[in-house]
């Protein structure tokens, strides 16, 4: 019987084992409240909330991750344990931008493929009863159409959204090209774009909408545009822009005071961190509302109630507070396929020992780290020192190798293949939570300095080499070296396996020993920015390409490649499913349309893995199918066991105020 993908990955999440997300609210009425108000409990991330329309039980509904994946959540002002909501996370391991009117639950959710690669899963659904066990989500979004973002009109009736439409995605990713499109609730198909180019819509009244998009002077705005529910099909609107340059504006929530104040995100000159503001549009004039509370951190996408009483939004819940105050070294997530696991690990490039009971990574790129698979304990390696690409010599337990120097560098830089060994023995029993026990290591570099950048090891399943990717032809090819003595001053102590003014990069040597796969350019080398799937013979022979893609496979963006234990799956990150939120609404992503699929090594069964707006690559298959095997429910995951979360990850770095 033919069987799927199984056993366990282990991966990392640019940026979010970092972000400690909880939502808060601030009083606005009669005036701003001097602090903010925790309205989540501190587990997992917690974030784009919304105020429910009960104003005898006020409440909110907001995403949260504390069960693997994001699921939509329902607390009561005053109680301490969310609720998760039926049907979110019963079919799809995706949801975002919740909404509860009338008892109606709307929200977006990723969970049915297009019929066309690179583009979007996120599509809009409601439930008749967001309580009800029995309602069954009703797709608002037309087939093969893509919607991000969801507001209501102020009566409900009016649903606003960003959207492509059926247009496919260009593959930009720091602004999205998409329109304003508006139509009812109760008759979803028929739909009016009533501004073209923009996001994050918001309504005030039924009569107008506010959204964001990036002015022509470079500075991020707020526009608004009018709305007529008596003719909205044959509406041609001209937006007028809200906020002045001089501060980049985003996710605008409209107060329900008659459209004269609007809630957004701002990011000013001299501040690195963005802030919750509250802008008249009579006077022209912000109102601080976060910088003067929590000025050393970031706040995200405000929300308004009703009654324009109350503010919220999301924010790191700070280090003394109650709730989680430790990365989680291994984090569970949920996965699609019944007999494959998932893990998030705190770091990047994670690989597996021989026997699969250690794992090496690099936390931030900063060092090289092992944890236990259980992640009970962490040991240093190397630190202060500069490392990606880590490689376990899958027979002797006490090797690994990395790459030394800059990450993202040029050809000529000098980055340099290490092989770091350590005695086992000095990786104690004794369990405890510290990372900074340094284990004594020795550090023998295997490449030249003269020969630029070598970079992203992967050793033989013998032991016996190490295939490499190296700019010392002036161009990034793939390059074989003995494991153990590395590059002499020789010509023949390396070996050059491909070749071409191309980029061949990332190499994975299978488990069976029989191919090489890696990540290229080589069927377009001017384009740098689409990369496909290739295999190659250890001896260099039968260089083939594996598409991935039907259709524009040139577009193709496929990285990290890497085999399952018996060489029959490859895993791999890529942009088959575009982008699934707004990336101006999150934290840095570098490639928020990196998503984890696998793949037979024919090209066959291509599963996708993850949905999120976050980038996840660098993952690792676990090399043993034995009772060495992670079990999720052995996992130390308890509070205490990593370090310390204290909320320090980027805002996008494409958005500059140096305009």
């Amino acid at each position: 019987m033919e069987t799927g993908p199984q056993g366990t990955i282990l991966f990392f999440t640019v940026g979010r084992t970092d972000y400690g997300f909880d939502v808060f609210s601030r009083q606005l009425l009669p005036s701003i409240s001097a602090t903010d108000r925790r309205l989540t409990d501190g587990i997992s991330v917690n974030f784009n909330a919304q105020f429910n329309d009960d104003e005898l039980n006020p409440s909110i509904v907001f995403v949260s991750e504390r069960n693997g994946s994001p699921r939509i959540y329902h607390i009561a002002a005053g109680a301490g344990i969310p609720k998760p909501l039926p049907h979110s996370g019963d079919t799809t391991l995706f949801v975002d931008r919740p909404i509860v009117r009338n008892r109606r639950l709307y929200f977006v959710s990723a969970h049915e493929k297009p019929n066309l690669p690179f583009q979007s899963w996120s599509a809009l659904y409601s439930v008749e009863d967001y309580e009800s066990p029995t309602a069954f989500p009703r797709r608002l979004t037309p087939p093969g159409a893509v919607d991000y973002s969801p507001a209501l009109s102020r009566s409900g009736d009016f649903i606003a959204v960003a959207s492509y439409g059926s247009r496919p995605w260009g593959g930009e990713f720091q602004e999205l090209q998409t329109d304003i499109v508006v139509f009812r609730g109760s008759d979803p198909e028929k739909r009016a774009v009533v501004c073209e180019r923009g996001g994050w819509p918001s309504w005030s009244g039924d009569s107008a909408i506010f959204f964001h998009r990036q002015a022509e002077d470079g500075w991020w705005s707020v526009f608004r545009v009018e709305f007529s529910p008596d003719n909205f099909l044959d509406l041609v609107s001209i937006p007028t822009r809200v906020t002045p340059p001089g501060v980049h504006c985003f996710t605008p929530a409209a107060m329900h005071d008659g459209g004269s104040r609007i809630a957004v995100a701002t990011r000013r000159k001299g501040s690195k961190y963005r802030h919750i503001e509250i802008f008249d549009l009579e006077s022209g004039e912000f109102s601080p509302v976060t910088e003067p509370v929590n000025p050393n951190s970031h706040h995200y996408n405000p929300f308004v109630s009703l009654d324009s009483k109350f503010l919220g939004y999301h924010r790191f819940r700070g280090e003394s507070g109650p709730g989680e105050t430790t990365i989680p070294r291994l984090d569970p997530v949920a996965s699609p396929i019944k007999d494959l696991r998932m893990v998030r690990i705190a770091g990047a490039f994670p690989a597996f020992s021989p026997g699969g009971d250690l794992v090496a990574f690099n936390p931030g790129f900063g060092g090289l780290r092992v944890v236990k698979s259980d992640g009970s304990k962490e040991w240093t390696l190397v630190k202060d020192r500069t490392s990606f690409g880590n490689s376990w010599s899958p027979t002797e337990r006490h090797v690994i190798y990395t790459s030394m120097g800059p990450i993202f560098a040029s050809t000529d830089t000098t980055v340099q293949i290490a092989r770091v060994t350590f005695d086992p023995r000095d990786l104690g029993s004794e369990a405890t939570t510290t990372s900074q026990e340094v284990v004594p290591s020795e550090v023998k570099i295997l490449t030249r300095t003269d020969t630029g950048n070598n970079a992203f090891p992967s050793c033989s399943p013998d032991g016996k080499f190490v295939v490499f990717r190296s700019g010392r032809s002036g161009y990034k090819n793939l390059y074989v070296v003995d494991a153990v003595e590395g590059e002499h001053d020789d010509d023949g102590s390396v070996r050059q396996l491909t070749e071409g003014k191309c980029i061949d990069t990332m190499p994975s040597w299978s488990p069976r020993g029989d191919l090489i796969a890696f990540s290229s350019n080589r069927h377009n080398p001017s384009n740098t920015e689409a990369f496909s799937i290739y295999v190659i013979r250890p001896d260099g022979s039968d260089l083939r390409r594996i598409h991935v893609a039907d259709g524009d496979a040139d577009r193709e963006r496929i990285n990290h490649v890497c085999f399952s234990r018996d060489g029959e799956w490859l895993l791999f990150t890529a942009n088959l499913g575009g982008v699934t939120v707004e990336p101006v609404s999150a934290p840095n992503q570098f490639q928020p349309y990196g998503d984890l699929y696998v793949m037979r090594l024919d090209g066959s069964g291509l599963r996708r893995l993850t949905w999120n707006g976050y980038e996840n690559g660098t993952p690792a298959w676990h090399p043993k199918s034995d009772c060495v095997e992670m079990k999720l429910g052995d996992l130390h995951l308890g509070e205490g066991v990593g370090d310390k979360l204290t909320g320090q990850f980027d805002e996008p770095l494409w958005i500059s105020c140096d305009i």
